[in-house]
């Protein structure tokens, strides 16, 4: 592969870090501290083509590969973390699950509103009790007539209040088998279908997250999205993907990170110099660089595997996680260089750090990420 950026891929870069700048950065701690999920800025990433990347210009997205993808979230995710984690959820997991595996008319009807940005999209896979196991989903989808009545609820989902379509995969079969769970797209008005409390969150607090409920819900079988029963192996393909997005949102927190504390540690002069001229300190900014640029190698290689129509489930699960556990340091050694001021919220460094550990967590944990490599490896 070449590791040479594309005009395209500078274009776009570009854009992207002028609109953060410009519409991100004057906000990142206002909503941070009321949590407000800003859907208007949304709308005006619509306009920028930023919430249909993957979706082809047919279906009125941007038509891009991964490649520019990654370059998204990672410009967005430098600035703030919570609008990158919200971008990367939009495109990766609701509308890709639609554009991979919806009909024809699914996809005409859904696509050009959630790329134009005119609707947000949430996904839900996750449940209270059912974390990492999600075969034992107790969220059940009974057939009635040409309808499905959904009972059940899922948690932690980002978009579960303000998203206007959801994709949701539901139990049909009996509980552990990976063929007895499908996929929904549920409209928001739909009776039975509701959204709960927004989370109060450690981090990325401007990226809504909350449960989603379903009483009595009855969703017409229109609404399922390919075969009944194809619902957990068509997640575990968007989620490869989708781990590509959520080290892309790693990578662009790392990054953001470390140019606080490299512009920092120029500014902060102990004993009559910059700090920066300390070897403590250099070598550690030397340290994060490295890790930096080993995960976006890691990303790449999987982008480009992905962009190929290949085989990806360990090079994702790869990125993912190093990608993620680099963030989480690189964030804290860029508090360590700040010091006592990187411990309050004057200055970026906190907010790094407090966003970091999500990815770790969020499409995966780091446990399972090894689970899964190890797996790959192991076949």
């Amino acid at each position: 592969m070449d590791f040479a950026k594309t005009e395209n891929e500078i274009l776009i870069a570009r854009t992207v870090r002028e609109f953060a700048q410009k519409e991100i950065l004057p906000h990142v701690m206002k909503w941070d501290e009321t949590q407000e999920f800003p859907v208007p800025l949304f709308r005006k990433l619509g306009e920028l083509g930023l919430m249909g990347v993957l979706v082809p210009e047919h279906y009125g997205g941007s038509g891009l590969s991964y490649y520019e993808y990654i370059a998204v979230i990672d410009e967005i995710s430098q600035v703030c973390g919570s609008i990158g984690l919200s971008v990367a959820a939009h495109n990766s997991l609701c509308t890709n699950h639609i554009y991979e595996f919806g009909n024809e008319e699914q996809k005409q009807k859904y696509l050009p509103k959630l790329a134009s940005g005119q609707w947000i999209g949430a996904w839900g896979l996750t449940e209270t009790g059912t974390g990492s196991d999600a075969g034992g989903m107790a969220t059940v989808a009974v057939k009635d007539g040409d309808h499905y009545v959904i009972n059940g609820s899922k948690n932690f989902i980002t978009h579960a209040i303000s998203g206007d379509v959801a994709v949701v995969i539901v139990r049909t079969g009996e509980m552990g088998d990976s063929r007895g769970m499908t996929a929904f797209i549920i409209e928001k008005g739909t009776p039975g279908f509701s959204g709960g409390k927004k989370e109060n969150k450690l981090g990325m607090r401007a990226s809504e997250t909350a449960c989603l409920f379903f009483d009595q819900c009855r969703v017409h079988e229109s609404q399922v999205l390919g075969k009944v029963g194809e619902g957990f192996i068509q997640s575990m393909k968007i989620l490869d993907g989708g781990r590509i997005s959520i080290g892309a949102l790693a990578l662009g927190i790392a990054k953001g990170a470390l140019k606080s504390a490299v512009a920092y540690s120029k500014e902060r002069r102990q004993f009559g110099k910059p700090i920066s001229h300390f070897q403590a300190i250099a070598f550690k900014l030397a340290d994060m660089q490295v890790e930096i640029e080993a995960s976006e190698a890691l990303l790449y290689k999987a982008a480009f595997l992905k962009n190929n129509k290949r085989p990806v489930t360990k090079e994702s699960d790869i990125a993912k996680y190093y990608a993620s556990e680099v963030c989480v340091r690189v964030a804290t050694e860029a508090v360590q260089i700040f010091g006592g001021y990187g411990y309050t919220k004057d200055f970026p460094a906190e907010k790094f750090y407090r966003d970091a550990k999500l990815c770790t967590i969020g499409e995966g944990t780091s446990e399972i990420q090894k689970l899964v490599i190890s797996r790959e490896i192991l076949k």
